[in-house]
């Protein structure tokens, strides 16, 4: 009996223990897995280590005593020389200084290299056997400059097509919204006619405001992915396409500024691209002031196609707040009014507007906004369930989201925050929204569209996981290129995805299902090495991991994450 009472006592300080964990913040983990710091990194350390001396070995058994370089090659810019010339000055006007080589080629004045063996053997070693490009598409556009390039490339230099894919492909746009040369040109120029954007302007100034035209369309009740502020870097396209894999239903573009796109930013626009799989896609603008969020609709509507356009006045830094945009438009009313019948009068797709509770934390006024709201035409809200001040700190406010629902009524209300489970998504469609909006939960876990559709946890593998990143790379590849700058593009892109995915903790390890989105994970090991690996919040990790998929890092790489709370060690 007293055996007994000494196990049970044990037991309670356990689940005591536990619970304490758990309201600090932590994941409640099965205790088998739980591990500490420096065991957890020691595991990952000489295991790494382990594996890099098995390749090296291998490598050396196959190459016997030649050499490959691995490291990026010096930059080809040639060394201006100014020596023999008056007062040791450079020659202006007419760029009179720049340096020429001193070839007899028919390539004189040219500074790039054209003798291909000598290119072959200063590149940097392939990364693969396979191009993912020409197997898909047939062939590759980068030819002796892709990292795969002994995939598709004769012993005599010359690029190889697969005839019968390359006709299947032939005039197929896989990515639209491209901004062209001829529009750039134009927008430089300030050449741009914005004939409705003038006419409605014009009422403005006139003191004849007779409104705008209602939005001509409502948007379906489903789960979807819409990039807010914190995805900013991580709502790619080759991300939004491993996204509308998994099931969701509606992708937006990350947010651009309007005055960008006015001045033709190639950044910028590159943010409107929508590949082929986004069968419903929209565009999400900032903006603080009537006359150019007016002309960045019209020049939205007559040069890209997109199935709505959405008015980010949820976005909280500090850039954009300062500056009257995204939620300093929440306080504007007067602005904001303009801003909504303007862009509706030149649209001629619905326009959606994405907010938050309010501006201070514990001064709500999104209930106030939304009737208005619904008399400047919006199709559709979108609400997040944070103020400004907390940015995405503290459990967003559903009770409230659920208030907010009632007042949008007829017009749809979408609910945002703390979604990363099929469950947190039913309890939020039981509050009354239309639809919800995810946003961190579809980085953390992109699968999570699945779970919400098939009503289960998927308590997905380390392999599977990985499978996802291969997609992404690949997916990346096509997007950014397969060149040493498009691989180290993806890489970036890859590592910052990396810093969100590290958080999400297999289900089979969880001791209380499902994880909760403000929920930290505590050191503890995987069921195999790669799930360890995949736990890792270190950024020397994370470079592991792409390395497997995009090969070794440049010589002196260096990555520092946007969100720096989650890299430590």
């Amino acid at each position: 009996a007293g055996r007994e009472t000494v196990m049970e006592t044990a037991e309670e300080v356990n689940v005591s223990k536990r619970a304490d964990v758990a309201a600090k913040g932590e994941a409640a983990i099965k205790p088998e897995f739980l591990t500490t710091k420096d065991k957890f990194h020691g595991l990952l350390d000489s295991e790494w280590q382990g594996s890099k001396r098995e390749k090296a070995s291998e490598s050396d058994a196959v190459d016997g005593s030649k050499e490959t370089s691995l490291e990026e090659p010096e930059p080809k810019r040639l060394k201006q020389n100014f020596e023999g010339r008056p007062d040791g000055k450079r020659l202006r006007g007419q760029n009179k200084s720049r340096p020429h080589t001193n070839s007899d080629s028919a390539f004189k004045k040219c500074f790039f290299d054209h003798d291909i063996v000598k290119y072959m053997d200063s590149k940097p070693s392939d990364i693969g056997e396979t191009c993912h490009i020409y197997e898909t598409f047939g062939k590759c556009a980068y030819g002796l400059s892709c990292r795969f390039a002994k995939a598709h490339t004769t012993p005599d230099f010359k690029s190889m097509e697969k005839a019968d894919l390359v006709k299947v492909y032939e005039g197929r746009t896989m990515v639209k919204n491209n901004m062209s040369k001829e529009l750039q040109g134009r927008l430089r120029k300030r050449s741009v006619s914005f004939e409705k954007s003038e006419k409605y302007l014009k009422t403005l100034s006139d003191n004849k405001d007779k409104g705008a035209q209602q939005g001509n369309g409502k948007t379906s009740e489903k789960a979807f992915i819409k990039n807010a502020a914190i995805t900013n870097f991580c709502g790619n396209l080759p991300f939004r396409r491993v996204c509308k894999r998994f099931g969701a239903d509606i992708t937006c573009g990350e947010m651009a500024m309007c005055t960008n796109l006015l001045q033709g930013h190639q950044s910028e626009w590159a943010l409107l691209r929508r590949h082929e799989s986004e069968d419903v896609f929209g565009i999400q603008v900032e903006g603080s002031f009537p006359d150019t969020m007016t002309r960045c609709a019209e020049l939205i509507n007559n040069n890209t196609e997109v199935d709505f356009v959405d008015i980010n006045s949820g976005c909280p830094i500090d850039l954009v707040y300062n500056k009257g945009g995204g939620c300093g438009l929440m306080t504007r009313t007067r602005k904001f009014e303009r801003i909504v019948k303007g862009m509706n009068y030149v649209l001629d797709v619905p326009l959606t507007v994405k907010i938050r509770t309010g501006v201070q934390e514990k001064s709500n006024i999104a209930h106030k906004l939304i009737p208005e709201m619904k008399n400047w035409g919006v199709s559709m809200i979108t609400l997040h369930g944070r103020s400004r001040e907390q940015r995405y700190t503290k459990l967003a406010d559903w009770d409230y989201i659920t208030t907010c629902a009632k007042l949008a009524s007829p017009i749809p209300l979408f609910g945002n925050g703390d979604i990363l489970s099929y469950e947190d998504a039913m309890k939020a469609k039981e509050t009354g929204v239309s639809g919800i909006m995810i946003a961190r939960g579809a980085l953390i876990k992109p699968w999570i569209f699945t779970e919400i559709k098939e009503s289960r946890h998927w308590d997905i593998s380390s392999s599977e996981r990985l499978d996802i990143l291969k997609d992404f790379s690949n997916f990346g590849l096509e997007h950014w290129g397969s060149d040493t700058r498009g691989v180290e593009r993806t890489r970036t892109f890859l590592l910052e995805w990396l810093s969100f995915l590290c958080r999400y903790i297999p289900v089979g390890l969880l001791e209380r299902v499902p994880q909760k989105i403000n929920e930290r994970p505590p050191y503890y090991m995987g069921r195999n090495y790669l799930e360890t690996l995949m736990a890792s919040q270190n950024v020397e990790d994370w470079i592991r991991i792409s390395e497997m998929l995009l090969g070794p890092v440049p010589k002196n790489f260096e990555f520092l994450p946007k969100h720096k709370a989650n890299s430590y060690k």
